[in-house]
């Protein structure tokens, strides 16, 4: 959004900047953090939260900011910032108390951690950014209601590939083509990898090996996508989309059915396109004078188009996302209602009973899109709620796991959310477990 540059050159010049503090100071809170201080102008971050201080105090050094203050109160926080120093502390709830601070980024990746972070920030009056596609695919519709009722923004990212999507849509919209469908471009699916086959590559570039492996085992892109079409309202054609193989994402203008794509839209991916890892969108527009003008625009002869975006900059594109909430009110990506579609658990090898599920890029289960009214009417399990579950049966590689196949941990907010969420749209009730 262009006009956000000028917003935060605003609030620069009226010594007013946008207080943000952050949830997470993994690999993607590190660069969000050094985005914020170093290229923004207009905003401040006034705080990190980490459950170990030492990588919290790390993102603010790499920005070049090596004193900070440590924090254990609300109040200690609070004079920090109207001090104008910099804080850290592993509490993340004193960054949702505190006052002095309009928006919370919650980027931890996790569940049930996440969506305790995610509702203090929205109960005391904050703007949620949330840099965890992951809990907003599981729970984002029913944390969307809380920020409506408290008058705050809940948004996930520009540029992740949900917000990007979303970006795009909403432009091509804004010129009058139809958005039939929302496409993520993918490099590499392979829903057995692990952990350990992806350790290496982890740890040369800095990330953690659970992570890496949700990208490649396709849990992240089903994350993504979900995300996209509770959003948009898009639905997948099938259980974990058509992801049709294409040399460059032009050519996906024919690997959709196209009655599909005229009735209810779709989301879906396509692998081994270029430009990746882009993102687009197939619009519809049979206007017979639009259509010579767009064929000499070298966008083809229609009524079928494809618009794209050949690259996304997630820890780059998060400072925007703050100032559209904050400044306008603004989601870059939020749902539009009940869940479109959920992210269900699969086994990625054959899994006996008696097994913990380890979760999110583990070496248990993968997740894979499906419609939501599929995962309630076979009462599927979410992969968000998996972690920590234990299996009453054995299950064989690629079954969708059932509520009925577990016993989940006692306690957790986040299966409190699901079951409001459920009752909430009024969605099928979960069947009660063992």
């Amino acid at each position: 959004m262009i006009i956000v540059d000028t917003a935060l050159q605003q609030r620069e010049a009226d010594n007013n900047p946008i207080r943000v503090a952050l949830v997470g100071a993994g690999y993607q809170g590190r660069g969000v953090a050094l985005q914020i201080c170093t290229a923004i102008t207009g905003m401040r971050l006034v705080a990190i939260s980490n459950r170990t201080l030492p990588r919290a105090e790390a993102a603010y050094a790499e920005a070049g900011i090596d004193d900070v203050t440590h924090v254990r109160t609300v109040s200690a926080l609070e004079e920090a910032i109207a001090a104008d120093r910099f804080a850290v502390t592993e509490d993340a709830e004193l960054l949702c108390r505190a006052e002095g601070i309009d928006a919370i980024i919650e980027a931890t990746g996790t569940f049930e951690f996440g969506a305790q972070v995610a509702l203090a920030a929205i109960e005391n009056g904050k703007h949620l950014i949330l840099s965890n596609a992951e809990l907003d695919a599981t729970l984002g519709p029913i944390l969307n209601v809380y920020a409506e009722q408290a008058g705050v923004v809940l948004t996930d990212i520009d540029g992740d590939q949900p917000g990007s999507m979303m970006n795009l849509y909403r432009f091509v919209d804004a010129i009058g083509y139809r958005p039939v469908l929302v496409g993520n471009i993918k490099g590499l699916l392979d829903h057995y990898r692990t952990p350990e086959t992806q350790r290496a590559w982890a740890e040369k570039h800095g990330q953690a090996p659970y992570m890496v492996t949700s990208f490649a085992d396709g849990t992240k892109i089903s994350m993504e996508n979900a995300v996209a079409a509770n959003a948009t309202g898009f639905p997948v054609g099938q259980r974990g989309m058509y992801g049709p193989r294409c040399a460059h994402v032009t050519e996906a203008v024919d690997l959709f059915p196209k009655d599909e794509l005229l009735d209810t839209g779709l989301n879906d991916y396509v692998i081994g396109a270029e430009p990746g890892p882009g993102v687009f969108v197939i619009a519809y527009n049979d206007h017979p004078v639009k259509r010579q003008y767009t064929s000499v625009l070298k966008m083809g002869d229609g009524p079928f188009y494809v618009f794209y975006t050949p690259y996304h900059l997630p820890h780059l594109e998060v400072p925007l996302t703050v100032a559209r909430a904050v400044c306008f009110g603004d989601a870059t990506v939020a749902p539009l209602g009940p869940p479109v579609c959920h992210v269900l658990a699969l086994a990625k090898r054959d899994l006996k009973q008696g097994e913990t599920l380890d979760g999110l890029g583990g070496f248990c289960t993968y997740g894979w899109i499906d419609n939501a009214d599929v995962t309630y009417r076979d009462n599927l399990l979410p992969l968000g709620l998996s972690e920590g579950a234990t299996l009453l049966r054995d299950i064989p590689r690629d079954q969708a796991l059932t509520f009925d196949d577990v016993l989940l941990p006692e306690g957790r907010l986040i299966d409190r959310l699901w079951a409001e969420q459920t009752a909430h749209f009024g969605m099928a009730p979960v069947r009660a477990t063992a």
